[in-house]
Parts: C-alpha cells; structure tokens; sequence
C-alpha cells in the first residue's frame, strides 16, 4: 500500500511540472549564456539528475552533428526543461564529425552509443535529429520495455503524419539491449537518408517490431528553412542501396571502426568529436 501510494505521489509530481503542448517559435536565436541561465541545475556534460527524487529513468539523448550551431542552440533551449520536466536523468551527447566529407548520421550514432555506455548503465537511448524539437512534454523521453519506439510520429513538415508506413526517422529511443540486438545502425549509408529503411527492416529482422508514439503526442516541429519545394521532395521514399538481409549481421555496431580525436564536457552537452573515414568508391 505505502508503495502504491508513494507511486501515485510520484505521478502527481510528474503531471503538475509537465504543461502538455508547448508553443515552439524559431525567431530569436537563444545566446549560449541564455541557455546555461535558464538551467542552472545542468551539469558539466549537459548531465542532469532531479534534486528532490530518484529518477525513474536514465536517457542518454544522442545528436549526431556538423555545423549546425543555430538549430543546436534551438534544440538546447527547449530540450533541456523538456527533460527536466519529466524527471529523468539524461545527459545530452554531440557527436560531431570533422572534415568536409559526405554526413554519415548512422555511423555517428553508432559511434555515439559505444561512447555513451562508457559513462553509465542507460535505460534508454535517444536518437535525436539536431533539427527536431518536440510540442508536447507529455512524449515521455523513456523505451518501451519490448519494441524499438519510434518518436517522431507526427512532424510539422510532414503535416503531422508519418511520410510512409515504415519510416523511422528523426527521433527514436531504443533500449541498449534492441540497439545491439539489430547489431546497432548501418555504417554504410554516406549522405540521404536511406539508413531509415535499412533500420526498420534490421527491427523487423532481428525479430522485433516498430512501436510509435501516438500522433497527438509525438509532435515534431522542423527546423527547416528550405524552400518549399525541397521540403515537398524529401516526401518521397528514398531508394536504398543495399540489402539488408544479406548486410545487417556484418554492418553495424560489430564492424564500427572510428578515431576519437576529442571528448570534451560542455556545461550544455558532452561533445564527442571524431574521425569515421570517408565515402568508399562507388558505395
């Protein structure tokens, strides 16, 4: 009885700090100063831990990155009370890819996974598009017990429906136990984002299946400034170049080769900067 008490506490607290939708604007760009201000409880490493409760939950939100400063410090300044909200313990990951090569945000995340696990025992990992910012702080930040979840169920330019029934894109929280089970991200895929097909089809693959959050929860805003036509474009279902069944065993978290160059603990965010090679002829 006193635990089933001390939950329903628990769950109080939890409903009276979360607001439900939340009105996300893109027009001023928050200072770095600013941000550090507004959570003052954030620490070295972007790492945050409730000070009244023990967490329920610990997330690790990994953001694959290359110059991309403005929607970064966007994504900080909502992301941050975002999980404060919620009560979880998270810390906030870069991985950052140098030189002028072609962007490879699987890979990174893979790297991003392998690098995170050093530091703590995580519950759940988020993979996080550093031009996503959610509307509605009741999308818990935690994984489904069972399923690979996907998160960004209903993004704005999308106009809040999913682009095709398989898509896996965006923001999606996996457990270490079904990251390694599907033996993690495709190294292979340089540039597109072919890699989403590759990893619905590895879920399906490694006896799993894709579970969503509702629609009405999993609302995404973009920020995206192309033009119109360009965001009318990335509706179409991008052709993929490899066979997943014959490749997922062999390409992944068990072939992942990188250099670490730098690991750097910024107070909003841990930055991993790193070295994962080039696009091979005629991948």
């Amino acid at each position: 009885m006193q635990k089933e008490l001390g939950n329903q506490a628990e769950k109080k607290v939890v409903q009276t700090l979360q607001v439900g939708p939340l009105t996300i604007t893109f027009r001023v760009l928050p200072s770095e100063r600013m941000i550090i201000q507004k959570n003052p409880l954030v620490q070295s490493g972007g790492r945050y831990k409730p000070p009244h409760c023990l967490a329920r939950y610990k997330s690790a939100i990994l953001v694959a990155y290359r110059n991309q400063e403005q929607y970064l410090r966007h994504l900080l300044y909502y992301l941050h009370p975002f999980l404060q909200r919620q009560q979880l313990s998270y810390s906030i990951y870069l991985i950052q890819q140098v030189g002028n090569g072609t962007f490879n945000r699987a890979k990174l995340l893979n790297v991003g996974v392998r690098e995170a696990l050093k530091d703590e025992d995580w519950d759940c990992l988020l993979l996080h598009d550093v031009d996503l910012v959610p509307e509605n702080d009741y999308n818990l930040y935690v994984c489904d017990e069972y399923y690979p979840k996907h998160m960004a169920s209903a993004m704005d330019k999308f106009q809040y429906n999913l682009p095709y029934k398989s898509f896996f894109g965006g923001v999606s929280a996996l457990t270490p136990e079904h990251y390694m089970k599907m033996n993690g991200f495709p190294n292979t895929y340089w540039g597109g984002d072919g890699e989403n097909d590759d990893i619905a089809t590895r879920i399906q693959l490694a006896g799993m299946k894709i579970v969503r959050t509702p629609s009405h929860l999993g609302r995404y805003k973009v920020m995206d400034y192309k033009k119109e036509t360009e965001i009318q474009e990335s509706w179409r279902r991008p052709t993929s170049r490899h066979n997943t069944r014959k490749t997922w065993k062999d390409d992944g978290m068990n072939s992942l080769e990188f250099k670490l160059l730098s690991r750097k603990k910024h107070p909003l965010y841990t930055n991993i900067t790193v070295d994962i090679g080039y696009v091979p002829p005629f991948s």
